[in-house]
């Protein structure tokens, strides 16, 4: 994005930028996404168990929005107990190199004051 781009529209909402956030922002988007990047698919249970301080009423609602913008796919199996699987698309997958910046970066300014 550029800054002429948030210029011309008046309200970043609006911007490629905007867009970006409302798909991987918010407290728990981006770990759900780092968590399938390393281990897919994952039950949702795992998933619960593995990035811990989530409620599971949360995990839920944010799996739903990733799997509404097309970035987390949702399994089921028919069988008794119900098994569900998670995992990435194609077009999350297009997302990864954007979070292996974000992990360099945090590596990088981790421990430094300014």
């Amino acid at each position: 994005m550029s800054m002429s781009d948030y210029k011309e529209k008046g309200n970043i909402q609006e911007t490629s930028f905007g867009y970006t956030l409302s798909v991987i922002g918010g407290k728990w988007k981006m770990l759900i996404l780092y968590l399938l990047a390393e281990n897919q698919p994952v039950r949702f249970n795992e998933m619960k168990r593995r990035i811990g301080a989530i409620t599971y009423k949360t995990l839920s609602s944010q799996l739903k929005e990733l799997e509404a913008d097309g970035i987390v796919r949702r399994k089921e199996y028919p069988q008794i107990p119900p098994k569900v699987e998670y995992s990435l698309t194609e077009k999350a997958e297009t997302l990864l190199p954007v979070l292996e910046q974000l992990c360099k970066w945090g590596e990088t300014n981790r421990n430094s004051l300014y």
